[in-house]
Parts: C-alpha cells; structure tokens; sequence
C-alpha cells in the first residue's frame, strides 16, 4: 500500500554531487495533483556536467568490473528505498496506474541488477588473444590482445513514455554506467519529479560507493538549445535517445555533423505489423482480434512496441477477426495519456488516418483533453502500397487493418515496410510453409521477430533486441533493452606486444 506522506520535488538540477537551482524556471503539467516549480536547463549547466563527466571518466572508465557491480546494485537498492514516492509522484506527473509504476519500477532494478550480474561475468568484453609467432615465416606474429573499453561520457535523453524504465535510472544510464561511462541526463519536463527522486537515488549510491561525483548528472527541464548543448559537447562521445522521429533525427543529424561525429543510439518509432496467416485466421481468427485489441490498448497505446497494423487475408475469417477487434475495443474506456502534448498529436494522427478516402471507418470514438480512446480502420493492400502515409505510426490506441488478396501480398506489403521494431507472425502448422515464405522479408525489416504473440512487454535479457533498421532505431547493429546494450559503450582496443604490467586485469 502507498504511504501517503507526500513528496515535494526541491526542483534543482544533480550537477556532480552538487543540487543547484538555476535562475529560470517551469512548472510541471501533472496529469492529476499539484503543480510543482523545476530549475530550468542552460548550456552552462550541460558544461559543468559533462566536464565533470569527463574528469570522472579517468577513475570510472578504469574501475573494476566488481566496483561497477556494486553501484548498479546501490543504485537499484536506493530506487527500492524510495519506491513509495516514486510511485506516488510518477502517477500525479504521468497519469499511469499504480500496478504499471510498480512494473516499471520492478523492471528499472531488475535491469540494473541483471548488468552488474553480466559485467561480473565479463563476456561482453569479448576478450581474445593472439599469441606471438616468432619463427613464423616468412614473418613473425606479434603477440596480440583485444578488449572492449569505455568510450568516455555518454549524454542520455529520458523518455516521455517510461518515467522510469527508459529515462533517469533507465536502459541507457544502466547500460553506460555498466560499461564504464559516466552519464548526463536531460530530464524528460513530462516527468521532472519522478526524474529528480531517481536522481536522488544514484546521488545516495554514489556516496555510499565512494564514486567520483562527476559519474551522473541530470539537468532538468530546458529548451531545445541544453539538447543541442549535449549532443554538440566535445567531451560527449555517445547518445542514448528515445523518443519522437522528428526530435530524434534533428539530434541525430546534429551528432553527425560534429568536428568529431559521435554515435547517436536513438529508438525513434515503429507500427510493429502483425501478418496473421490463413490457418491462424481461420482457427483462431476471433481470439487473435480481441488479444491484438488488448495489445493495442495496453497503457493507452503509448509503447513503442504498440502492434498498429494487422495484415489479414480478405474473407470471413477477416471479417470475424475485424468485429472481434472491434467489439473488444468499444469496451475499452478513455485512458490518461502522458502529457498534452502527446494527446493533442494522438488526436492529429486520427484525423489523418480518418481523413483518407481509402481508409474505412470501424470503430469511431471521442477522445477530448489528455484523454484517448481506440479507433479502428481497415483498408486494402493495394490502398497500402499507394499510400506511404499509412505506415506512418500513430502513437497512441488507434489500429489499421489492411486485407490483402493472398500471401504473395503480404509479402509485397512485408516489402514495403521502413525498418520496424517488431513484426509478428500468427501461423498454425498448417502456415509453415507460408512463413517460411516471410520469414526472410520480416528478419530484414526488424530487431524482433515474434510468433503468435503480442510485442507488447519487452523481456530485459541477454538475448532480447530493442531496436531495428531506421526509423525503427539510428544504428541497426545495437539494441537499448537487454545485456548487449552495453556494447553501444565500449570500443575495441588492440594491445600489441604490450607487457603484462601494463594491460588491465581483465586482460594480463
């Protein structure tokens, strides 16, 4: 049960161990509950924490693997140590239901917890070793080493729609720390509080492992300009980002267009397509539609794994699999969504989604305010291949279903799609053959793909890829959930004839 004592956010931003209030100002825009006042983010500030940073990176970057174990543990144990506030703030700032910011609180130290077990184990430094082959000829080989090493300070954005999992304390923080990288946050304004406890939280952990308190800062709040001041900072060597395509590719562009380019690791948007094969339709169809509608609408449609699209053969089993969707959808009722903002642009993504002739109306309802309700459209194949606008993702609970002729269709609309997050197959056995025929198409288009499930809930593991070809994500060859993530980090170093006394542990 939640403690009901209440929690009052100082509004300052964490730079280096130091809380510091900055001399402008914003005021929060909770969903429900009060309002409360947040320092607002400058370039000056992004430039005291990154060279913070960058001081702290010459202890970190070159801390053992244990001593990075035990601060991410501390890390997620101060998290736990607040969860109560954090959850109590996090649903007036987001609107989010008790049990999911439980959830995400649960998974938010779970991942912390899982990369210190994984560094522990130190595969991912991938080391090797060439031995020297002095009477090779008609050469000698030099004796050879390689090691994974931390990049240097590493600037991280919060996500409007993961308060916890995916901003302050979240994948890219836990990922960067884990590798060897001290971090800078800019605070998602959506969730400024929630963004300051977990700060808090880190803050507590450094001083209880006795890290250099340049190793996390957040800035809070600020306009476009502390973003560009981040990413555009010479001492930041990596950028974590989740978030819109358009704010993502401007911040993408601008790393690329740095004296020194840096990569930008940005999860940027998908409409994770669902091709549900004959024999699923036709034994299953109706049980597929009303769970694609709980998918659809889980969290009011804000997970960037939301299934948007479903591609179905025309027929009566299309037709049983629509009205299933579609009554289960009439039943879901009005849901908060994250911000305003989010709202109004979930409203917009509706009016032109129902404003094309092409498109036919299933299920029409009223969203007002912060509030979404589902919407339900169908169209064809061929409406699909014609119109690029379409494939456009609409965040929040609004589903497209396309019918299509036969599977040679859907593989030409399989053709068609930009880069995805996910794409799932529905298949029974007697679909084998059917999928075998996708199966190259989808592995191509996405980072995950799934068969007869929702992609909804992403599982933090070793094996686990959140990411994907663009839109879906800026760099194809990474992922940001689960243990590979702290790969974005670390770059290869070769030691050549270089002896024991100065190699790292890891490696002499």
């Amino acid at each position: 049960m939640l403690d009901d004592t209440p929690f009052t956010p100082h509004g300052k931003h964490l730079i280096a161990g130091e809380w510091i209030a900055g001399a402008a100002t914003f005021t929060s825009d909770p969903a429900h509950g009060p309002a409360h006042d947040f320092s607002v983010g400058t370039p000056d500030l992004v430039d005291q924490a990154v060279r913070a940073a960058e001081d702290a990176f010459w202890s970190y970057g070159y801390s053992t693997r244990a001593e990075r174990a035990a601060f991410l543990n501390a890390i997620a144990d101060e998290i736990e140590a607040r969860a109560d506030a954090i959850t109590q703030i996090g649903m007036q700032e987001t609107g989010l239901p008790e049990g999911r910011l439980q959830g995400e609180r649960g998974r938010t130290t779970g991942q912390l917890r899982l990369f210190a077990q994984h560094i522990l184990q130190g595969d991912y430094l991938d080391r090797r070793h060439d031995a020297a082959l002095p009477d090779r000829a008609p050469l000698p080989r030099p004796d050879m080493r390689m090691i994974q090493r931390p990049i240097g300070p590493v600037a991280v954005f919060g996500a409007s729609n993961f308060p916890l999992a995916f901003s302050t304390a979240g994948g890219d923080t836990a990922a960067a720390l884990a590798a060897g990288c001290p971090v800078v946050v800019k605070g998602h304004s959506a969730h400024p509080g929630t963004g300051e406890i977990v700060a808090e939280a880190i803050h507590a952990a450094i001083a209880k492992c006795g890290m250099h308190p340049g190793v996390f800062s957040l800035i809070q709040g600020g306009k476009r300009d502390v973003g560009t001041a981040l990413v555009t900072h010479p001492l930041i060597k990596a950028v974590g980002f989740t978030g819109s395509l358009a704010g993502g590719r401007a911040l993408f562009d601008l790393c690329a267009a740095r004296p020194e380019p840096i990569p930008f690791f940005g999860e940027l948007g998908s409409v994770n397509p669902m091709f549900i094969l004959p024999g699923a339709a036709s034994a299953r169809g109706a049980e597929i539609g009303k769970g694609w509608a709980g998918s659809l609408t889980m969290g009011a449609g804000q997970f960037c794994t939301n299934p948007g699209i479903a591609i179905v053969i025309e027929g009566p089993e299309a037709e049983a699999f629509a009205e299933a969707a579609r009554a289960a959808l009439s039943e879901v009722g009005p849901q908060v969504m994250l911000t305003d903002g989010i709202a109004a642009a979930y409203r917009q993504g509706r009016d032109r989604v129902a404003a094309d002739t092409s498109v036919q109306q299933v299920l029409t309802t009223t969203c007002d305010l912060r509030n979404a309700t589902p919407y339900l459209f169908c169209t064809t194949g061929a409406e699909w291949l014609a119109n690029e606008e379409l494939g456009e993702e609409v965040f929040g609970p609004l589903g497209l279903i396309v019918t299509v002729n036969d599977v040679a269709e859907m593989a030409v609309i399989a053709k068609s799609l930009q880069g995805q997050l996910t794409c799932t197959l529905h298949m029974d056995g007697a679909d084998t053959a059917d999928a075998k025929t996708l199966m190259p198409i989808l592995e191509r288009k996405a980072g995950r793909v799934l068969a007869n499930g929702f992609p909804t809930g992403v599982e933090v593991s070793d094996t686990m890829v959140h990411g994907g070809p663009y839109p879906a994500s800026t760099n194809f060859g990474a992922t940001s959930v689960g243990t590979m993530a702290i790969r974005r980090f670390l770059r290869p170093v070769c030691y050549q004839n270089i002896p024991d006394e100065l190699l790292d542990a890891d490696l002499a």
